[in-house]
């Protein structure tokens, strides 16, 4: 039996000892298969572009009319008076790796990267009855609650069904307060159809129940339903801001501060806008926190080399998982109102908190709380969508952005922005009405709708307590608390062997723990370098979503493979002398 000799806690930790050392041909064995399988992964990331030539076939003529082959109709004279064979004369591409933007080829996206191609191809691989020392492939690497088995909410899909469906208006299947809403969205849309477009900002009607709901959520600061902007989840809205800020050359270029670690889409927004990066280090060893002297330093580094103006938050976090309390909150936004900065709040997570000590302070509120001097000044849009929470209907793609102090020409050219893609989804407008109007206490769908919320937040809460207990037992993790959002971030310890030995095939050395756990598992997880990390931090980021029986099955795999992997590892150390 191999022992365990000492509890390794990611920054201290002493190596295994004790084990016995493997033989030299499993270790070359080992390094072939992985070079043969890192080579597949990382090919998927990138494009595949060879010079295709078709070979010609002849042409069916038809009466009347004379068809030509590709041969026939690209051969020139040559200079000795040969027509080019089809083979020299084929075409070009015009869009190939050398002509492509830079911009696109900048942009990565961790959370559908190639560990999840991978994932795919295991999972296809698996359905034709290839075998592996797993029975399916569980996919933990993104929030996609219904794809991990959430349950819809049953209010949700009654409105949006109606509203689809006029005709079941006068089903008795339906409640009442179903059909009060789904004739006042239908009422709204053109020819009272949700076929039709809706106005670029959206429904008017939905955009006065958002309002409505964030005067109650922040209990009674103010809302403009002008101010409110329907989006295509909260990453159409994102994306849209950035492009107003993004300006300038060189020291002049627009800096945009994101939390590290981040959610992917903002490096991948920033690199597709040729904005500048610039990081902010989230606080490990304090839960996560965001500490405003971080903000400081990060933001005077960048005056040396951009001009920083955009400073984006997470709200609770993804994929750290934390919440910031009010104080750090109005931190932030002082920080700001000193420095001219736009803020950028995303809060898709609202009402995924779990932690009893934390609550969920809105950037707004806490704005509108600081008084009139920064309410009335510090420009501010706050993000929501239907995707998280506690519906997790992320299909509809519906999702707001609420905007505070913009300038109203500004706002012009926002509204002239978003008519370019015509309008955001109106099923998904419908969808976010629902989030925002959902049924109160005393109508008829009330119970059944205050069940289903809190079965699945009371879930969520007790997988988040789960994730973090059974992860903190194991030798070389540690986790911090999940006090909100979706997904855990642990730190893993990586021994320098596998650290030598990813270095070797070209990849992370996270990148070769997760593709390993795939590969060995079946578990689909994250690398944290795709989300940003501390140099010489590992890190995973993996959702809690799975079903609760699911879930545990998954951390305890993942617990299993993780003690051998540092065994096997450890066994590759030459003994000490």
């Amino acid at each position: 039996m191999v022992a365990l000799q000492a509890c390794c806690r990611c920054a201290d930790i002493s190596i295994l000892s004790g084990v016995c050392l493997r033989s030299k041909r499993t270790s070359v064995l080992r390094m072939h298969r992985l070079r043969v399988l890192s080579g597949r992964v990382l090919a998927q990331s990138r494009l595949d572009v060879q010079t295709v030539r078709f070979k010609t076939q002849g042409s069916v003529q038809q009466p009347g009319s004379k068809r030509f082959s590709t041969a026939e109709a690209t051969a020139e004279p040559a200079e000795n008076g040969n027509a080019l064979s089809s083979a020299s004369a084929a075409r070009e591409r015009s869009l190939t790796m050398e002509t492509l933007n830079p911009n696109v080829k900048a942009v990565e996206y961790a959370v559908r990267g190639p560990i999840v191609l991978k994932a795919v191809e295991i999972e296809k691989g698996l359905q034709q009855g290839m075998k592996r020392p797993f029975e399916e492939v569980i996919k933990a690497n993104i929030g996609d609650a219904h794809a991990m088995g959430q349950q819809p909410i049953t209010f949700l899909r009654q409105v949006v069904a109606l509203c689809t469906c006029p005709e079941l208006l006068e089903s008795p299947a339906f409640p009442e307060d179903a059909k009060i809403r789904a004739r006042r969205i239908l009422q709204g849309c053109g020819g009272k159809s949700l076929g039709s477009y809706s106005d670029s900002q959206g429904v008017d009607c939905i955009r006065k129940d958002i309002a409505a709901y964030l005067e109650r959520r922040d209990q009674g600061v103010p809302a403009n339903w002008e101010d409110i902007y329907l989006t295509t989840g909260a990453s159409d809205g994102i994306m849209s801001i950035l492009k107003l800020l993004v300006s300038g050359q060189g020291l002049s270029r627009t800096g945009v501060m994101i939390p590290i670690p981040q959610y992917p889409l903002y490096s991948a927004a920033i690199s597709e806008l040729e904005a500048v990066q610039v990081n902010y280090y989230l606080d490990e060893e304090h839960c996560w926190a965001l500490d405003v002297n971080e903000l400081r330093r990060a933001y005077w580094e960048a005056k040396r080399y951009c001009n920083p103006k955009v400073l984006c938050i997470i709200n609770p976090g993804n994929p750290t998982g934390q919440v910031q309390s009010r104080k750090c909150i109005e931190d932030v936004l002082h920080f700001a109102y000193e420095e001219k900065l736009f803020v950028m709040s995303d809060e898709v997570y609202q009402d995924n908190v779990y932690s009893p000590d934390c609550q969920f302070h809105s950037f707004k509120k806490v704005l509108y709380e600081m008084g009139p001097e920064y309410f009335d000044s510090v420009e501010l849009t706050s993000f929501h969508s239907t995707s998280k929470g506690y519906t997790g209907e992320c299909g509809f793609r519906g999702g707001y952005m609420e905007v505070i102090n913009m300038a109203a020409e500004v706002k012009a050219q926002l509204v002239k922005l978003l008519s370019v893609r015509l309008c955001p989804p109106v099923s998904g407008q419908a969808a976010m009405d629902v989030v925002v109007n959902p049924p109160q206490q005393g109508e008829p769908s009330y119970p059944q709708f205050l069940k289903e919320k809190m079965l699945v937040l009371s879930a969520l809460a007790e997988k988040a307590k789960m994730t973090e207990e059974i992860l903190n037992k194991v030798p070389g993790i540690k986790c911090n608390p999940v006090q909100g959002a979706m997904y855990a971030f642990p730190r893993i310890f990586i021994p320098p062997q596998a650290i030598e030995e990813a270095k070797a095939l070209g990849m992370p050395p996270d990148m070769l723990y997760c593709l390993r756990l795939l590969e060995e598992t079946g578990i689909c997880i994250v690398p944290g370098s795709g989300f940003g990390q501390k140099e010489g931090t590992y890190h995973f980021r993996m959702t809690i979503l799975p079903p609760t029986e699911k879930l545990k099955v998954l951390l305890e795999k993942l617990s299993a493979f993780h003690i051998k992997f540092l065994e096997e590892y450890a066994a590759l150390q030459e003994p000490s002398r």
